[in-house]
């Protein structure tokens, strides 16, 4: 079972993520929706496509742009549509 875990918080919980480039993508159904807001955040990988993000709230603080997924990733990254990663001081494991 993986975890990503934030001030405390249980983000997302797994046994189903797909380890790309050492990050871990957890299906939308394992993560707690109600930690997440839209951000307004993109950016782009020549492989993936265009990345956009969400905050993750915890205990009453922020973490910006902290999870990222492709609403529409390319081809060669299709195993990760519906997914979502996180990074900024979120604890995955």
């Amino acid at each position: 079972m993986v975890q990503a875990v934030w001030n405390g918080k249980v983000i997302a919980d797994s046994d189903d993520t797909i380890v790309v480039e050492g990050n871990h993508y957890f299906p939308r159904a394992a993560v707690d929706a109600a930690l997440l807001s839209d951000s307004a955040t993109t950016s782009f990988c020549p492989w993936k496509g265009v990345a956009h993000y969400h905050n993750v709230t915890a205990d009453g603080q922020v973490n910006e742009d902290a999870a990222w997924y492709y609403p529409d990733p390319k081809e060669a990254a299709a195993a990760i549509a519906g997914r979502i990663a996180f990074w900024k001081g979120v604890a995955v494991g």
